[in-house]
């Protein structure tokens, strides 16, 4: 990072809503002795009305809330948890991901959150165990009020904009469990946010969590070819650059996100510093980045139920980044937007990661922060995706392991590299407390292309043997979404690890080629299987 502008970010906000569904409890228990109140019901969650694709979807939750009741012991379940109606996200392969948010006395768990995996039949094929650490008995009346609790979370951000409404939740990821107060501050300005997620104890007042929600980093069409087809609304004279079939997705301008629009449905002139040319870049990217994840893994809109932001250019930022919208810049020099197909890609990538598995990474103690460079590694792993997916020849932007190196950020060409993450400062091999991107970016590459692949560049290996094979981007793409969909919070190397070793046994079932190839990248960047880890039968 050269100046508090550049970055190549993350921010974005996401609310964990009530279902007004029935909860399923598994397990009987006495009433509650401090308040005298019945423990929840065993009941399942799914209405067995309406149509034939309803049908399919309420026999696929039995099946989950059944083995959500037969490992209640091993989820940690006590008498006063309840689970919500699942959230569904789709997969390749018929996959389902089945996102159990759970409620202790009627207040969110953060941590708590439970994954069913079903196949196409509806059967169970996995459960992902909690993040939760112990079970729960928790007292719901805090001593410190909301009030309190937000000018807590805002102590130490300078020229905050605006405080969250305080949420009450208990707060589950440490060996002790608390009750808590979850604030979000929006602090900075748009051409430097400083955004935060605080956790406050909501009895003494304390902030013992945090974490900031923008990633810094360095952070006709121009890099995607002319002409281009994109879709936009309106006609039959007037438009505007907003995609009616792809819901949210539209270029925006300036800090105020002025929507696009003109008479006539021909849009920029094809030069580098066009804003207009930078936003058929921009929504051209969104609309291919919806395709592939569609295409290639089943999900509907970057948050999987058919939405995904909007793009917005911003003239004064250097770099890119996430807030409520996918915010565009320029490169240092001031040249070109930045709104090649991978740094577009990179941004979006952020948005299906945080709108993937229980939703936020989290950070709790010893993991330190490794979701940081996890989360940041899964914009590149996207991006380079989607590059992929649409395949431009050489003269555009290519596909290739390269980011940024297009637009030409800080006038030293890419910004990552995920064959030898090193060359660009990052770090090839993981150590506990990795912040880093690489390691996750490098295991990727070797998953999909191995050490020496043909017509492509090599890949060094920090440890383990010295040749792997690559197993092609698209089954490394498969294993790496699947992964995250099994997400919880803390999220670190260790369960990224295990996420993908558990995916590639889901997706290639009663096949050791994949699996091996998943464990093997992993080591060869230094990550150790831990007790437990499944093996290829």
């Amino acid at each position: 990072m050269t100046t508090p502008r550049t970055r190549l970010g993350v921010f974005a906000v996401t609310a964990m809503m009530a279902v007004g569904a029935p909860a399923l409890s598994g397990g009987t228990a006495a009433a509650d002795p401090g308040t005298g109140a019945a423990p929840p019901s065993r009941t399942t969650t799914a209405s067995r009305a309406g149509t034939a694709s309803r049908t399919a979807v309420v026999s696929r939750t039995d099946a989950a809330d059944r083995a959500l009741a037969a490992r209640a012991g091993e989820l940690r379940k006590g008498p006063w948890d309840a689970f919500e109606r699942p959230v569904v996200t789709a997969g390749p392969r018929g996959l389902r991901y089945l996102l159990y948010r759970r409620t202790h006395r009627g207040l969110p768990v953060y941590g708590g959150d439970v994954i069913v995996v079903t196949d196409g039949s509806g059967a169970v094929v996995h459960t992902v165990t909690t993040g939760q650490r112990a079970v729960l008995n928790v007292a719901t009346v805090p001593r410190v009020g909301a009030g309190a609790a937000a000018a807590a979370a805002r102590a130490g951000l300078a020229a905050v904009r605006e405080v969250g409404t305080p949420r009450l939740l208990v707060h589950a990821t440490t060996e002790r469990p608390r009750l808590a107060w979850e604030v979000t501050v929006g602090a900075g300005t748009d051409l430097a946010p400083k955004d935060r997620r605080v956790f406050v104890d909501a009895l003494d007042g304390t902030v013992f969590e945090s974490e900031d929600l923008v990633r810094y980093g360095l952070g006709h069409s121009y890099y995607n070819g002319d002409p281009v087809t994109i879709q936009t609304a309106g006609g039959p004279n007037y438009f505007v650059m907003s995609d009616p079939t792809r819901p949210s997705v539209r270029c925006d301008v300036g800090p105020l996100g002025i929507t696009k629009s003109k008479m006539g449905d021909d849009w920029g002139d094809g030069t580098p510093a066009s804003e207009e040319t930078a936003c058929v870049d921009a929504v051209f990217g969104a609309q291919k980045q919806w395709d592939m994840l569609r295409d290639w893994f089943g999900r509907s809109g970057t948050d999987g139920q058919g939405h995904s932001p909007p793009a917005r250019l911003m003239p004064d930022v250097v770099g890119s980044y996430l807030s409520g919208w996918v915010a565009l810049g320029r490169n240092q020099a001031g040249t070109k937007w930045v709104t090649s197909l991978d740094m577009v890609g990179h941004e979006y990538g952020h948005r299906v990661f945080l709108e993937s598995g229980s939703g936020w990474s989290g950070s709790s103690g010893g993991d330190g922060q490794e979701h940081q460079g996890l989360n940041e590694s899964s914009g590149d792993i996207f991006a380079t995706l989607l590059e992929h997916y649409v395949n431009h020849p050489a003269a555009l932007d290519e596909p290739d392991y390269l980011i940024g190196e297009e637009v030409d950020l800080l006038g030293n060409g890419p910004i990552r590299n995920l064959y030898d993450p090193a060359q660009l400062g990052d770090q090839n091999c993981y150590t506990p407390y990795t912040r880093d991107t690489g390691p996750q970016n490098h295991w990727f590459y070797l998953l999909a292309e191995g050490t020496n692949p043909s017509g492509k560049p090599a890949s060094p290996v920090c440890s383990g043997p010295s040749t792997l094979t690559g197993i092609g981007i698209r089954k490394a793409g498969e294993i790496f979404y699947n992964g995250i969909q099994l997400k919880t919070a803390p999220w670190n190397y260790a369960k990224a690890r295990l996420s993908t070793v558990q995916a590639a046994l889901t997706l290639y079932p009663g096949r050791c080629t994949e699996v091996n190839a998943v464990k093997a990248a992993w080591a060869a960047v230094n990550v150790p299987a831990k007790p437990g880890e499944p093996a290829c039968a």
